[in-house]
């Protein structure tokens, strides 16, 4: 195997580890977001006056 070829392949290796983090940085930054919206959701649905109470009118 000759220098160039070493050298590209070493180069694609370096580039797919890089990409590799890159998604899993994206991938944990939704995963963050998406857990910061299921809290603020939570929150908001603790509201122990509501829903306790039905007014039907027949």
């Amino acid at each position: 195997m000759d220098i160039a070829s070493l050298s590209t392949a070493l180069s694609m290796t370096q580039l797919n580890g890089d990409f590799g983090v890159l998604m899993l940085s994206k991938q944990l930054d939704a995963a963050e977001t998406m857990g910061e919206s299921m809290i603020k959701i939570m929150e908001q649905s603790v509201t122990p006056h509501l829903g306790g109470n039905v007014d039907i009118s027949l």
